[in-house]
């Protein structure tokens, strides 16, 4: 695996842990979008592009993330145990006792795969950090990441 660009569109809250939004191609012909980059308690790291775990309403079948308190169609008021996988005996938690509400769509198959990607993304960020310092500096175009909605929009 050959990472042949790295694109980097730094945040604008300096407060916030989400430091920047990633892409990156590999061998000039494959492209992951949405990775992040944020700031951690030893340092910045890059996360893997995710999306929201859902379920379905028990009395009309309607996705609803996993915090949502009522569903989004009917309005019918949701197990508020059901993150945990309680009602249905699954278990939804992580080893650290998080719960799993988020589940990576793209993500490195082994630590040196890992590895390369954060050093060269991180690398990326390092530099369009410093770029950013200068007068006169115009972030890159980037497509926005993406929304949890995967609905098809109308734009007639």
């Amino acid at each position: 695996m050959n990472i042949t660009e790295v694109r980097v569109k730094l945040t604008e809250a300096k407060k916030n842990r989400l430091q920047a939004f990633c892409s990156i191609t590999i061998d000039n012909d494959f492209v992951v979008r949405d990775l992040k980059i944020i700031e951690g308690y030893k340092g910045a790291f890059v996360a893997m592009p995710s999306r929201k775990l859902a379920d379905k309403c028990t009395k009309c079948g309607c996705k609803n993330h996993l915090r949502a308190r009522f569903c989004n169609d009917c309005g019918t008021k949701l197990d508020d145990k059901r993150a945990l996988g309680e009602s249905r005996g699954e278990a939804r938690e992580e080893s650290r006792g998080k719960f799993k509400l988020y589940a990576d769509t793209a993500h490195p198959i082994n630590s040196k795969c890992r590895d390369e990607i954060e050093q060269k993304v991180l690398a990326a960020f390092k530099e369009e950090t410093e770029k950013a310092k200068q007068p006169g500096y115009k972030p890159p175009v980037m497509d926005e990441p993406d929304t949890d909605d995967y609905g098809i929009v109308d734009n007639e």
